[in-house]
């Protein structure tokens, strides 16, 4: 098949899907609208920009992106079987309705909560068929419910020797206090860690955490992760979506701290390898750190790595 992928791939994720794809002989394209880049040609197009975001709900941005993203399509001279758009609430929702000009099927992923970005409901419609995971917004919304995947199954750290404890890499938002008061916990109980939080405005100050102005690729991501013996999950508030560090601990067997009560939900989920921790009332057991991880049963597993996701997604035959 004929495959186009449009995401916002800030952290480079939604590459793996591409790869996977491929691996299975799709001819793929992959329209990543994170290096796309506006600027205003002058002030008054700020405030212009205001007024819009403001008063209709649009965004001089987002109507940028959709533009570019229908000239791509154009220029492949050739029309998809299907197209998979990842957050696209970042597109103008017309823009979005233009895609259908360029494939068989068009098809929606959001890894975000409704609540915390409702431009997501005007978008839902201008496509065929709309995956999200979030269990609630799936069944509020007559959606189709779909995790996050696994995109690194080998372990690589086989010598059992690690720089850090816990690992977690974020972005600036509300997390900060708590990602804050983790670090000051786990310090005092003299247990080593790595935080980096993405912060573009380069404001946030606190000498347990290292600030980086730029967001840095998977690759990179993957050998901290790699370099760490457990990670740590700070969900965001009225997200109860699982987020990709969860299946980065599934995927390298890593055990896990998480704020998200909901991960309970999961067949997957299992005390012996994630530990659950009231951002209000931080405390750790130490045994939980001392302790091994007990891999989950494999049936469980291949449900969420990325050849299933794809499988499900695209509707392509098991292999």
């Amino acid at each position: 098949m004929k495959i186009t992928i449009i995401s916002h791939d800030n952290w480079g994720y939604n590459q793996n899907i591409v790869k996977a794809l491929q691996k299975r002989g799709h001819i793929v394209n992959h329209i990543d609208f994170n290096t796309f880049k506006y600027k205003y040609p002058n002030f008054s197009y700020r405030i212009y920009n205001f007024f819009l975001k403001v008063f209709f709900k649009k965004n001089i941005k987002h109507i940028h992106f959709g533009t570019e993203i229908n000239n791509r399509l154009e220029a492949f001279g050739q029309i998809q079987d299907i197209i998979l758009t990842i957050k696209g609430d970042f597109i103008d929702s017309k823009k979005i309705l233009d895609f259908k000009k360029y494939t068989k099927k068009s098809i929606a992923f959001f890894n975000d909560n409704i609540k915390r970005c409702p431009k997501i409901v005007s978008t839902i419609s201008n496509f065929d068929e709309v995956y999200t995971f979030e269990k609630e917004d799936a069944l509020k919304y007559n959606l189709k419910f779909i995790t996050n995947f696994i995109y690194n199954e080998s372990k690589l750290n086989t010598e059992g020797v690690f720089k850090y404890d816990v690992f977690n890499i974020s972005s600036r938002d509300n997390r900060f206090r708590t990602i804050c008061k983790i670090a000051k916990e786990l310090k005092a109980k003299e247990i080593s860690f790595k935080f980096i939080i993405h912060d573009k405005k380069n404001k946030l100050k606190d000498p347990n955490i290292e600030f980086i102005p730029e967001s840095i690729q998977v690759d990179l991501v993957n050998k901290l992760v790699n370099d760490s013996k457990l990670l740590l999950d700070i969900h965001r508030k009225e997200q109860n979506g699982l987020s990709f560090r969860v299946f980065e601990s599934l995927g390298l067997q890593k055990k896990l701290i998480t704020t998200n009560h909901n991960i309970v939900q999961y067949d997957f989920y299992n005390p012996k390898n994630i530990l659950i921790i009231d951002e209000k009332n931080i405390n750790f057991d130490i045994d939980f750190f001392r302790s091994s991880y007990e891999p989950i049963p494999d049936d469980i597993y291949k449900k969420y790595t990325i050849e299933n996701w794809v499988e499900t997604v695209f509707n392509l035959d098991k292999q």
